[in-house]
């Protein structure tokens, strides 16, 4: 199959896969009722399912899916590691400590977003200033540095687990493995998906010449430090909008970068615009599952990326 084939039915898929979304649920609603909510006819029940509840969900999953895949791909360039994903550095260990503070303190949805968002930034300076030195970003210095400070992470996450009160422990655990029930409205992590789209996109080319090595890279004229800072602030960003708006969900960073070059989808700006799309329709596809299979009861979205991702990971890791 061709390359532009194959875009054009990722591409048909993904946009099916968002009509499916809203369509499907407890209440399974027919295309002509979803299309007259979203145009304000219809019924007020329809309409406050459609727009109200599965709308702000459907968005911010496709939204996530996509700010994951592109950060994944960012990651797998500047770390020059094919196993490289978003939360690699350590970002949504020091988001999960701040969130589960604020669980904690027993505050109110938004302030456990921010305490979220605190805790991500706490973990990038961190990751930044630790893992720099005067060449610029070393590769292998970063990574270590990510992995320590994910274990430093998870060790005060374990505590907080242990000392927590009965009460708030369900709501602990359901943030830890990647939870979209509390998403309210999509649009921040809307701003965020296109604001590190075009950024990607626009360094696109360097991200191919960088890819073939440092080395490589400077004799072809490019200037790597400037690049590996941008680079790393996008992923760090895409992240950060990722973790504070659903929790961390995995596998979708390392799966789909992979899943694409198979499919023989190589430069990078090809790769970030397919992968956009094709992380948002996966991950809209999980939480359609996770909210659907066990109806009126939702399943964290994190545990069914990792039950999908793992098995299609691993079909992936045999055919290469």
């Amino acid at each position: 199959m061709q390359r532009p084939y194959v875009a054009a039915a990722l591409i048909i898929v993904t946009l099916a896969s968002l009509w499916f979304g809203l369509s499907v649920g407890s209440v399974k609603l027919s295309n002509n009722e979803v299309w007259q909510a979203l145009i304000g006819q219809g019924s007020d029940v329809h309409r406050q399912i459609v727009n109200e509840l599965r709308a702000p969900r459907v968005f911010a999953a496709f939204a996530c899916g996509g700010l994951l895949a592109i950060a994944g791909t960012l990651l797998q360039v500047l770390l020059r590691n094919p196993l490289a994903d978003p939360y690699i550095l350590g970002i949504s260990g020091g988001a999960a400590v701040g969130a589960l503070c604020a669980l904690a303190l027993g505050l109110v949805a938004l302030s456990i977003n921010i305490g979220a968002l605190l805790g991500a930034v706490a973990a990038i300076a961190l990751v930044f200033f630790l893992g720099w030195h005067e060449r610029g970003i070393g590769p292998e210095r970063m990574l270590l540095v990510g992995v320590v400070l994910s274990a430093g992470f998870t060790a005060i996450t374990s505590l907080f687990l242990v000392l927590a009160p009965a009460a708030q422990l369900h709501g602990m655990l359901f943030w830890l493995m990647g939870d979209l029930s509390r998403v309210m409205s999509a649009d921040v992590v809307l701003i965020a998906l296109f604001i590190v789209a075009i950024a990607a996109v626009i360094i696109g080319h360097a991200l191919d010449i960088l890819s073939l090595g440092e080395t490589k890279a400077a004799t072809l004229g490019l200037n790597a430090k400037p690049l590996q800072i941008a680079i790393f602030f996008l992923a760090a960003l895409a992240t950060t909008a990722v973790v504070v708006t659903a929790g961390p969900i995995g596998f979708v960073g390392l799966l789909v970068p992979h899943a694409l070059r198979l499919l023989g989808i190589t430069r990078h700006r090809p790769l970030i615009l397919l992968g956009l799309i094709v992380g948002g329709g996966f991950l809209v596809w999980a939480d359609l599952i996770a909210r659907s299979i066990a109806a009126p009861l939702q399943l964290p979205v994190g545990a069914v990326t990792a039950l999908l991702g793992v098995p299609l990971l691993l079909i992936l890791l045999i055919r290469r």
